[in-house]
């Protein structure tokens, strides 16, 4: 029996009993305990940071967010640490749904309002309704069949004579027929992996909506084989203009099939897991807002690498990687997400910001200037209670300035951006700043 905890980022856990409803602690088996701490070590041989141990009884989670199952059937869900009134689970949820369709540029099927807010349940049962809504929709409008050449023995000619092999027939088998012909079946590689997907489903989920519909499909999918080679199905995952209609449901595929995700959990267990690091997340939203929200003068060039920090022998060396650049005729702005809450109240411990971080926004303003000027900097956390506007702006020195801004989550805003110059569509400055277009123009 598979046993459900749910908590946020930064979250201990541990074999002893704790008070439940807890999103910052939760206990959890010993077994899955054990798993955890594997799963950690094989995490750290390839340079991430899953948890750390503390003691040998309770474990404290890092900023990794969605489902991960361990071979002892305790599920756990892990939220962001975003809302800080009790009772927002469902809030978290609905946040981390968001983030992970830009993150991956999914498209889920159109729902009512109503089914939005009743459909509160964890994040792989989310992925696996999406699936079946995608497979439901591709279903109706028809799979796609293909011609599967075969070649048997037959007691009546169909098709082609395989003459080569009609020769080489022992004796007493002269009256078969080795014939050859084509047969037109679902047996092809997308309907393989879909097929595939769809049992996962019907096994995994608990939701009772979720089951009957995956039943329902299994049955008029009951003549596609299962795909044996994941990895090659996928890359014979036809895009021609036939099979258009495939493409919608490809990524709700690949994440059951646990083939699309930033990490991936290794090993011989493969339940139902999906891990994201939610920095990735933060910055694959504030990239797509802009890019939807930015004049059409401005470029926005994601993970620009085209300078390193200093010359060696010859070659470059330290290889600069600014999350976002915005580039217009006559300015640059260079931009670094941080998925890290600040606290306007603590100006005596510097907001909390990271001496790294202002060390390395340094670096991208004097080795990705423009023969227009300097750029301009610009630190982007999340909004919440304790960052609710721009703080004052930093000063580099030599005309060199660095912003830090709130990015509001909820609303989709980015707060103060009206000092920076950076060009936003006039519509969405006002709605940042709350205030009349002529402030825009001319801030205070």
């Amino acid at each position: 029996m598979n046993v459900h905890v749910t908590v946020r980022e930064y979250a201990r856990l541990t074999t002893t009993a704790v008070p439940p409803g807890d999103l910052d602690c939760a206990q959890i088996s010993e077994t899955a305990f054990d798993w955890l701490c594997e799963l950690s070590a094989s995490f750290r041989k390839g340079g991430a940071t899953l948890l750390q141990v503390e003691g040998r009884r309770s474990l404290k989670w890092d900023s990794y967010v969605g489902v991960i199952e361990t071979p002892c059937g305790t599920v756990l869900e892990i939220l962001p640490k975003h809302f800080e009134k009790h009772g927002c689970k469902a809030k978290s949820r609905s946040l981390l749904r968001k983030l992970i369709q830009v993150a991956l540029s999914l498209k889920p099927r159109q729902v009512s309002e109503a089914g939005l807010e009743l459909f509160n349940a964890p994040i792989t049962e989310w992925v696996m309704g999406q699936f079946l809504g995608e497979l439901e929709h591709l279903v109706k409008r028809g799979i796609r069949f293909d011609y599967q050449r075969i070649e048997e023995d037959q007691r009546f000619l169909r098709g082609q004579l395989n003459l080569a092999a009609q020769i080489r027939q022992p004796p007493g088998r002269q009256h078969n027929f080795q014939v050859r012909h084509d047969v037109f079946l679902p047996d092809r590689a997308e309907n393989r992996l879909l097929k595939l997907a769809l049992e996962r489903v019907a096994e995994s989920t608990k939701d009772a909506a979720n089951w009957r519909l995956a039943s329902e499909l299994r049955t008029l999918l009951a003549e596609v084989p299962v795909s044996r080679q994941v990895p090659r199905d996928l890359r014979t995952w036809s895009r021609d203009r036939l099979m258009a209609h495939y493409q919608a449901i490809k990524p709700w595929c690949e994440l059951v099939l646990n083939q699309n995700m930033p990490i991936a959990v290794s090993g011989e267990w493969r339940g139902m897991s999906l891990l994201f690091p939610m920095e990735k997340l933060f910055e694959r939203y504030v990239e797509n807002w802009l890019g939807i929200q930015l004049k059409p003068i401005a470029k926005l060039k994601p993970q620009s690498a085209s300078q390193f920090l200093c010359n060696h022998d010859n070659a470059r060396m330290f290889c600069l990687r600014p999350d976002l650049l915005i580039d217009t005729p006559e300015q640059r702005w260079i931009l670094d997400m941080k998925w890290k809450r600040l606290d306007m109240s603590r100006r005596e411990k510097n907001y909390d910001l990271s001496q790294s971080d202002f060390y390395q926004l340094f670096a991208y303003g004097h080795k990705y200037r423009k023969s227009t000027g300097v750029p301009r900097l610009v630190l982007i956390y999340p909004y919440w209670s304790g960052l609710q506007r721009a703080l004052p702006v930093f000063q580099y020195g030599d005309g060199m300035s660095l912003w830090v801004l709130p990015f509001d989550l909820d609303n989709d805003r980015l707060l103060g951006a009206g000092p920076t110059g950076i060009p936003l569509k006039q519509e969405t400055l006002k709605a940042a700043w709350g205030i009349s277009e002529q402030a825009i123009i001319s801030p205070p």
